[in-house]
């Protein structure tokens, strides 16, 4: 799959191509309801499927500080738009002037000029251009000027975990605030995860016999509520069991909210310095503040024994 940082990286006898637009991020399974149309779209016409999306998220441009919690950042949702198919991916830098261009100069400046589009690909709620003043009907009817076609997508709603809500970015922002796993995974239809680098951090976990992976998370990661979870750690390609915490070790009076995760039953990983990914499965139970290190263990030794089960076959 290719990938453009901005439009002077496409090449220049790109030829006609289907194109879908969004933020997409988690690329949830409403996402993969639009970009997966794309895809077979394109096929149908035997052109290239682009997706078009924004760095920084187009929120923090327009209204500083208000950035949203990422629940998958740029390499992963390339990685997981490749796996739909998608042939290359065009991110566009979000910025002021960006921001300020009309839907009609988006249309002609990426879709017509730059990816030659033939059809475009979107959810009824898509908006673009100054003051999102473009919406679909506005897109189609520019499309009809400039020789594409458009293709709304519905989008599904989900299930148990939004009642009734249809797949959304902020749908799964807040159940994985909330620490409901279950209920994010059902949106994204995968486990939720977090990326970063393993630091050191104060090495409890070592001397208590469950040494874990310090993970700095990619800044403005949404990070699920505190508690432990069970989950997976990969590291090197390796997906591995684990337990998680997230929180700020309030047995040992902590401030700094972390997140750690054990890779059970696995000894002598050196892991600092490496990104790695933490996927969550299932919440255990909240943070607590133990009385003594032994109440501590035997917890610990409890939501290893959980965390082994509910990853096991899963």
């Amino acid at each position: 799959m290719q990938r453009w940082r901005g439009l002077e990286e496409i090449p220049g006898d790109w030829g006609r191509s289907v194109v879908t637009i969004g933020s997409f991020d988690g690329v949830h399974r409403g996402h993969q309801l639009i970009i997966g149309r794309a895809v077979e779209r394109a096929r149908e016409l035997g052109l290239p499927a682009v997706v078009v999306t924004f760095d920084p998220h187009p929120r923090e441009v327009i209204r500083p500080g208000s950035h949203p919690a990422v629940l998958a950042p740029q390499a992963r949702r390339a990685e997981l738009m490749a796996g739909l198919g998608v042939d290359a991916v065009l991110v566009l830098p979000f910025t002021p002037e960006l921001s300020q261009e009309s839907p009609e100069t988006f249309v002609r400046q990426v879709l017509v000029d730059a990816l030659h589009a033939r059809a475009v690909v979107e959810g009824p709620n898509f908006r673009f251009g100054h003051r999102a003043a473009g919406d679909v009907a506005l897109l189609a009817e520019l499309g009809r000027s400039a020789g594409f076609d458009v293709e709304v997508v519905d989008l599904q709603v989900s299930g148990t975990a939004g009642a009734g809500e249809p797949f959304s970015s902020t749908l799964t922002r807040r159940l994985v605030e909330a620490g409901d796993m279950a209920g994010a995974g059902e949106v994204l239809g995968r486990p939720h995860r977090v990326e970063g680098v393993v630091v050191r951090g104060a090495q409890r976990g070592r001397e208590l016999g469950y040494p874990t992976a310090n993970v700095e998370t990619v800044p403005y990661s949404a990070i699920p509520a505190d508690g432990v979870y069970a989950g997976w750690l990969t590291a090197d390609g390796e997906r591995m069991p684990a337990a998680i915490s997230v929180g700020t070790n309030p047995t040992f009076d902590g401030t700094a909210r972390t997140v750690e995760a054990y890779a059970i039953d696995r000894v002598g990983l050196d892991l600092y310095g490496l990104h790695v990914a933490v996927d969550f499965l299932a919440y255990l139970r909240g943070m607590e503040k133990f009385d003594s290190i032994e109440a501590l263990l035997d917890r610990m030794a409890d939501d290893v024994k959980q965390a082994r089960e509910l990853t096991d076959g899963a």
